[in-house]
Parts: C-alpha cells; structure tokens; sequence
C-alpha cells in the first residue's frame, strides 16, 4: 500500500497541474472568490486598433513601426493641410515658385522629341493643311508633292480630347502662359500668370487656334509626347513646334480627327 502511494501522488501532482495548467489558459480556474482575477502567463500579439475597444478614438500610436494601430476609419489626426492659393491682384503677375527660365532657341532645340518627324505618303487635303490625328498621336503637315511632315505629338487625356475645324490664328515666340480659372481650380498651385520661356508649359512656340483655348505648342515635358496627357491642347517637342512655326502662316487650316 505504502508503494502505491508513493506512486500514485506524483501522478495526481502532475494531472492536476496539467488541468490548472490549462484551465489557466481557458480563463477557468476553480473558483478562488469574486475578486480573483486569473493571470494570464502567454504573451499576447498587440491589439490592432480599431480591434481592441479599450483603445478610444483619440488614441495614436506615433512609435508604430509593426503598423499595429491602422487608420481604417480615418480616426487619426490629418496631415496638415496645404494653404488656399492666394490669387493676385495683378494677373501679370508671376507666383514666386515659378521661374519661366530664359528664352534660348539652341537650348530649346536640344530637347529631342523622342518619336522622330518623318516624311510620308499624304493625300485628301490641300497643301498646307495641319491634320492631327489624336486616335494615332500624330500631326502631318500637307506638302504640295503627295507627302507630309508627320510629327510626334501629345493630345488631350481622356474627357479633354476633342475633334474639328479650326485655323490658325495667332503665332506666337516663347508666348507667355495664363492658366484658365478652370484649370487653376483643379490645381490651384499653379500661377496667374507666367513668362516664356524655358520652363514655361506652352514651349518654344505656340500656334493659336481659332477663338479656342487650344493650341499647338511646345512642351517643357519632350517625355509626354505619344501620350494623352494635355487639357485639349497639342503639344509637340520644342524642336518640332519650331519646325512646324517656321513652315505655317496665320489662316492655314487644322483638322483635328
């Protein structure tokens, strides 16, 4: 009798110590009285917030770097939000941020359009003529032989595009920008008015069309040329807008498809 105790109490220590054990962990532990809290001995992964309610709306975790606490609902405090556009009294006025940069026909011709003008075969329209095909991102101009220069160019995104017949009215070297009230609306960092030159948007030249806002001009941005990325207008690289300036007079025909 004496041996089988002696081997049955260490057996029980260890049965009950394995039921504690995970009683424990189940959180139900014999009942000790209403004002015993079982500990809990296993390390827990950190609430994510939102998660865990303790957490209230106010909380922020600046020192998040396992991104615990995420902002699903948009609780966090804002970024700082950027100033309204002060708009000037002068619209000749140019904003500090924008420098037009200098007027250099040599630097301007360095800028290579990365889709080469070409000469190819061209028929339907009078000598002269601009056709630009935004479906192809391409411009020709009409030659008197059965041929025309046929131009790289950019044209509107999606919603700026448009089609019809203008002429050219107007020519411009390094014209000067003003930016519609609706595009500065969009973006309202952008200036009130702004010089030629280098940096300036609208390029080395510009051919007005009609009454229209729309143009054909130069780009400080070669890259963007093949793409739809304007807001209506027909940008071309500096060189080619140089090109397509010295071959053009005021009243030539454009058709734009």
């Amino acid at each position: 009798m004496k041996t089988m105790r002696l081997v049955l109490l260490p057996a029980v220590a260890v049965l009950m110590a394995s039921v504690a054990a995970h009683a424990q962990e189940w959180r139900y532990l014999p009942d000790y009285g209403d004002d015993y809290a079982a500990p809990r001995y296993f390390r827990e992964a950190p609430p994510r917030y939102r998660d865990d309610r303790r957490l209230d709306d106010g909380y922020y975790y600046r020192g998040d770097a396992y991104d615990y606490y995420d902002d699903e609902d948009g609780d966090f405090p804002p970024p700082p939000r950027r100033l309204p556009r002060q708009a000037s009294i002068d619209p000749r006025e140019t904003s500090p941020q924008f420098n037009p940069g200098v007027k250099d026909d040599q630097r301007a011709a360095m800028a290579r359009s990365p889709i080469p003008r070409t000469v190819v075969p061209f028929s339907g329209y009078e000598p002269g003529t601009i056709v630009i095909s935004t479906k192809e991102k391409r411009l020709y101009l009409v030659q008197n032989d059965g041929t025309a220069l046929k131009y790289g160019i950019g044209v509107g995104k999606q919603g700026f595009s448009w089609k019809g017949t203008e002429t050219v009215s107007r020519k411009a070297e390094w014209p000067d920008w003003t930016p519609p009230k609706e595009m500065i609306a969009r973006r309202p960092e952008l200036p009130d008015h702004m010089e030629g030159g280098l940096n300036n948007p609208l390029g080395a030249r510009a051919l007005y069309l009609g009454s229209t806002l729309y143009r054909i001009h130069g780009t400080n941005e070669p890259n963007s040329i093949g793409k739809a990325v304007s807001s209506g207008c027909i940008r071309m690289a500096n060189p080619d807008v140089m090109d397509l300036y010295s071959r053009v007079s005021v009243g030539a025909k454009v058709v734009v498809l």
